[in-house]
């Protein structure tokens, strides 16, 4: 192999090394995720089922339930991605990474789904 494309792939592997976002985004993007499951809930709170004979009201109701489903998942994936390190420290094996991985996340949807 030439010094050329050793340096080369160098280059490409610290170009494209995973990254740590500073913290502030990451707070931030979660005060947004949780603002939005929020406000998805209280659109669908405010809605009356008596309003659900008629197909135009469905339209409103429809996107709550899909924002304050999406926003809810990602906000799980982004609080069980943030403790993946602790995690992966107390597992002996990669069967029981993904066991504490998958409690990990049922705990956090029953936190996200509790308080609503």
């Amino acid at each position: 192999m030439s010094s050329g494309a050793a340096d080369f792939e160098a280059l490409l592997r610290q170009a494209l090394s995973p990254i740590e976002p500073p913290a502030h985004v990451v707070d931030r993007l979660e005060l947004t995720l949780v603002n939005l499951t929020e406000l998805a809930q209280e659109e669908l709170d405010a809605w009356e089922l008596s309003a659900m004979r008629d197909p135009r009201n469905w339209v409103r109701p429809a996107a709550a339930a899909v924002v304050g489903v999406s926003a809810g998942t990602a906000l799980v994936v982004l609080r069980v991605r943030a403790r993946h390190r602790v995690r992966k420290q107390r597992s002996g094996n990669v069967v029981e990474l993904v066991e504490r991985t998958f409690q990990d996340a049922a705990e956090e949807a029953r936190r996200i789904v509790r308080r609503r």
